[in-house]
């Protein structure tokens, strides 16, 4: 062994060598789960010890990178009754009367916008250590100073589990057919089991809805269209004619989602007393229609 890897070797475990591990996270993302080599008494006390470093210097970098630009954010004063009226149409079209209030506060709280008054909160209560880094980039980005890596994913937001985390972005969203809320709450439908919101459950109906597996991006996607559709648009002529709009526009970006079928929904869709019915009945498994 050489000098210089004697030198390299005695590194191992200092402060210098965690400060650059620390950095590595910072600009990358990246990390090294197992935490080898960083000081503490045992494995649990290591994880605990590294994971803490680490998010702690997520926080300042982002703090330190947004600091003067929340300013420059223009958002509702009261984002959670926001999201129940976003929300209110799809889940009184798709849900029982008996159900709806339950299916309403379960998703109502599960958007969380991130804000210069909880960024610091939400990184830190974060359960994977990559979901923070990303969620610190969306956030960075809607205040417009430097993300912590240049490729960084530039999005309105990602969701974790059964919580979308929404970036201000979403406001200043210019197609007039997209909604980044309605789309991730339309999967939590197919991701939240019904016995935990306190709702009857059988085996045919574990879930909120029943949505073929293959079908689930068609569904959130016909689902986001719908709601903005039905938003700016009133009676069967007009709901066509925005229709078709979104036809000669932006259509998903998703290899997933079969352009001509999730068109056909929509036209059904638009022609129907209830619309978001028909959604469902079009995307769920074929043994259930």
């Amino acid at each position: 062994m050489t000098a210089e890897s004697n030198r390299e070797q005695l590194q191992i475990g200092s402060p210098q060598w965690v400060d650059g591990k620390v950095q590595r996270y910072l600009n990358s993302g990246d990390y090294d789960s197992s935490f080898a080599n960083w000081p503490g008494d045992n494995y649990v006390d290591v994880a605990k010890k590294a994971s803490q470093r680490l998010r702690t210097a997520l926080v300042e970098e982002t703090l330190r990178r947004a600091h003067d630009r929340s300013s420059q954010l223009a958002v509702p004063d009261d984002l959670r009754a926001w999201t129940r009226n976003k929300l209110s149409p799809m889940i009184f079209g798709l849900f029982p009367a008996s159900e709806r209030s339950v299916v309403l506060d379960t998703l109502g709280g599960s958007v969380v916008f991130l804000t210069p008054q909880n960024i610091a909160s939400v990184l830190m209560e974060q359960r994977w250590l990559s979901t923070a880094w990303n969620l610190a980039n969306v956030y960075l980005c809607s205040v417009d100073p430097p993300a912590l890596a240049q490729d960084a994913c530039h999005i309105v937001g990602l969701s974790e589990e059964m919580t979308c985390y929404v970036s201000m972005s979403y406001f200043q969203e210019t197609d007039p057919f997209a909604d980044f809320v309605v789309h991730e709450a339309a999967h939590i439908f197919h991701n939240c089991k019904r016995a935990t919101v306190g709702l009857h459950a059988s085996s045919r109906s574990e879930y909120l809805l029943n949505i073929d597996y293959a079908r689930r991006e068609t569904f959130a996607y016909a689902c986001e269209a719908y709601s903005r559709i039905t938003s700016m648009a009133v009676g069967v002529k007009q709901l066509q004619e925005a229709l078709e709009r979104h036809a000669d526009g932006l259509l998903p970006p998703d290899d997933r989602v079969y352009h001509d079928e999730y068109l056909d929904i929509l036209g059904e869709a638009v022609q129907c007393r209830n619309g978001w019915k028909r959604i469902l009945r079009r995307c769920t498994p074929a043994s259930g229609r």
